[in-house]
């Protein structure tokens, strides 16, 4: 008891916080390298980039929660994933809801703050208890201040990766138009929309600008357009060398780039099924697309920053992904 009374008011709230059962972990913000942080504890600087995309990546292995804004690191967390016989699938999710005061439906109403749902069957980032170790039902829990923060920079559409290995987001521009090839007239009509579109809103029911990703799947040789986690569009797709993988990859559109009259991305590879390296996305796997018009037109019309482009050697289909949203994954724990 002597040491406990040698902690700060604050510190003292944070270490009862991680003893009381069932309840989240309000946890500690510290000013460390992310791996070295202890059960609880996490980094924030949101003025290391004030806009700009965002992406989320969840490292199975490490039990760490990384936020990049605009390809540069804002925040990092320790979480828990799912237990044996519960875990977290792995792949690539996009928020398809919030809710700031969520209780779970299957586990005695248990309390879910913060909730940001990556699948419909139940898999969620939510405020939770952190024990140092795996231990959820499948959901990725937080500590609860973290959650509150990331909550009210989240919006509904954003990627989210679950993986046991992936690569920090870098700048890759690319020449005209995506999966296509340019046109100088085509691309100044896209740069024009795209830079009076905002990011969708981060608030829960604003539709002024609806999420959207683009997969593309070389073992479908489709491409599949979501809008607001709604499948609206589909197209063939040829992919140049098909014989080599195009990788494991997303691309986050950040906006155009003026000096190349080309479109801005951050991109970032991942690896989901083993702890092994993640390859490095690369502008020449994208330029090896094309896809067809009924794809183009539809994405065109549409495209605003933040919009995702993914792409994976696995199918997409509808038996890789969930009921309603975009989800590629390798399992789904039907967890609430």
């Amino acid at each position: 008891m002597s040491e406990v009374l040698k902690l700060s008011r604050r510190g003292a709230l944070a270490f009862c916080a991680l003893m009381v059962g069932g309840l989240p972990v309000r946890g500690q913000l510290v000013d460390k390298d992310p791996y070295a942080l202890k059960p609880g504890e996490f980094t924030w600087h949101p003025e290391r980039a004030e806009a700009g995309p965002l992406a989320i990546i969840v490292s199975l292995p490490e039990q760490c929660v990384f936020v990049y804004r605009n390809g540069t690191r804002i925040g990092s967390s320790t979480c828990s994933t799912g237990k044996p016989g519960h875990e977290t699938p792995t792949g690539v999710f996009h928020i398809l809801q919030k809710d700031k005061n969520h209780h779970s439906t299957t586990y005695n109403n248990a309390p879910m703050p913060n909730m940001n749902r990556l699948t419909w069957s139940g898999i969620a980032l939510h405020a939770g208890q952190l024990p140092g170790y795996p231990a959820s039902h499948g959901c990725v829990r937080l500590p609860l201040a973290f959650s509150d923060l990331l909550f009210g920079i989240t919006h509904v559409g954003m990627t989210v990766i679950i993986a046991n290995a992936a690569t920090q987001p870098q700048d890759i521009v690319h020449p005209g138009m995506v999966l296509s090839e340019y046109v100088e007239e085509e691309f100044g009509e896209t740069a024009a929309r795209l830079k009076k579109t905002p990011l969708p809103a981060t608030a829960p029911g604003d539709q002024t600008v609806l999420p959207l990703a683009v997969v593309i799947s070389s073992a479908d040789k489709q491409g599949y357009l979501y809008e607001n986690g709604v499948l609206i569009a589909e197209g063939s797709v040829i992919i140049a060398n098909p014989g080599k993988p195009l990788g494991s990859h997303i691309y986050v559109l950040a906006g155009t780039h003026d000096g190349s009259k080309g479109l801005a991305w951050q991109a970032m590879g991942y690896h989901r099924q083993t702890p092994g390296g993640a390859s490095d996305p690369s502008l020449d796997v994208i330029k090896r697309i094309r896809a067809n018009s009924t794809l183009l037109d539809a994405m065109k019309s549409r495209m605003h920053p933040g919009m995702a482009l993914v792409l994976t050697d696995e199918p997409a289909n509808s038996a890789a992904r969930s009921e309603k949203g975009f989800v590629i994954i390798t399992d789904d724990p039907k967890t609430t």
